[in-house]
């Protein structure tokens, strides 16, 4: 019979792209579990971080950004998204304070107008599913406090908050009251991980998440967003090793020569960053070695989805 004293449930993490919603995950678990980059829609499937706050235990899904859709990779997307909300016994909808308080004066980009679309499509979908959420008003670092609380109220008129938090996810700012009140809600029953664990993720896909960060961070202005990566092989050696090859693919010729880099500088420097990482993170010597491929298409390849957990047929 389950300890009634312990708590263990999901946590979906939604919102916007580029609203911040992996480093809140990251700060919320204590360690990395998910990729950050300057880059919109850098998280492409449903990653799980583990957090234990008392005697709760709170699986953090932290969703891909919820936006309009164009291509199949996008649909998929947003799928995992919304399915990452329906079956969460909680919600945090993440939104950039920031950009929301710039919408409808001087200072607003193209990029903040995307995103208050993208936030009121959010509440939409809340609306239609019947679901409350908490809201996480984030990069609040420096904003000034009268347009931070209008900004507040006119969210929660929507009524679809239950609870509204003002933080800093890069910075670590209010992220405990978040975890606190999240961990309250969840339902009571046996823990699904053990204490110490902290991601539920294979480790040949966090490295091949690990190599895409470092390649959309060397090369965020040249890449195109059509570029993934596979881990190829894993091997384990005898020494305590592991040797790891793994494929980037792009969709021309042209883009493989960006990925190279001159006289190969650009792949070394992202494999060195990636390996370094790996290390890190596994403990242990890692020997890497990439292979740039172009592949038309290659977000129309089903083999490429499956690994993911992303539906291709959406």
């Amino acid at each position: 019979m389950a300890d009634p004293t312990t708590r263990s449930g999901f946590a979906a993490v939604i919102g916007a792209p580029n609203a911040g919603k992996s480093t809140l995950v990251n700060q919320m678990v204590g360690t990395k579990v998910s990729i950050v980059t300057h880059k919109v829609q850098t998280t492409r499937f449903p990653v799980r971080g583990v957090a234990m706050h008392d005697d709760s235990q709170i699986v953090f899904v932290d969703t891909p950004g919820i936006f309009a859709p164009r291509r199949r990779l996008d649909r998929a997307m947003v799928r995992a998204a919304w399915t990452g909300a329906e079956e969460a016994d909680a919600i945090i909808h993440v939104v950039d304070a920031a950009a929301q308080t710039r919408i409808g004066t001087p200072d607003e980009t193209g990029a903040d107008h995307r995103s208050g679309d993208d936030v009121a499509r959010v509440i939409d979908g809340l609306k239609e599913a019947g679901r409350t959420a908490f809201l996480a008003l984030n990069k609040i670092d420096a904003m000034k406090r009268e347009p931070l609380l209008e900004l507040a109220q006119t969210l929660n008129d929507t009524r679809v908050y239950s609870q509204i938090f003002m933080l800093s996810a890069t910075k670590g700012d209010g992220v405990g009251d978040l975890l606190k009140a999240v961990s309250e809600t969840m339902p009571e029953g046996p823990y699904l991980y053990p204490p110490d664990q902290a991601a539920d993720l294979p480790q040949s896909l966090l490295a091949a998440e690990i190599t895409r960060e470092k390649l959309f961070l060397r090369l965020h202005a040249e890449l195109p967003y059509a570029t993934a990566v596979e881990t190829a092989s894993w091997e384990e050696k005898r020494d305590g090793s592991v040797r790891i090859e793994q494929t980037i693919f792009v969709e021309r010729e042209s883009q493989r020569a960006i990925v190279l880099g001159k006289q190969g500088r650009a792949i070394r420097e992202i494999g060195q960053r990636a390996r370094e990482e790996l290390e890190e993170i596994l403990g242990r010597r890692v020997h890497l070695f990439l292979h740039v491929k172009v592949k038309e298409n290659w977000s129309e390849q089903r083999s490429l989805y499956t690994p993911l957990g992303l539906e291709f047929d959406v």
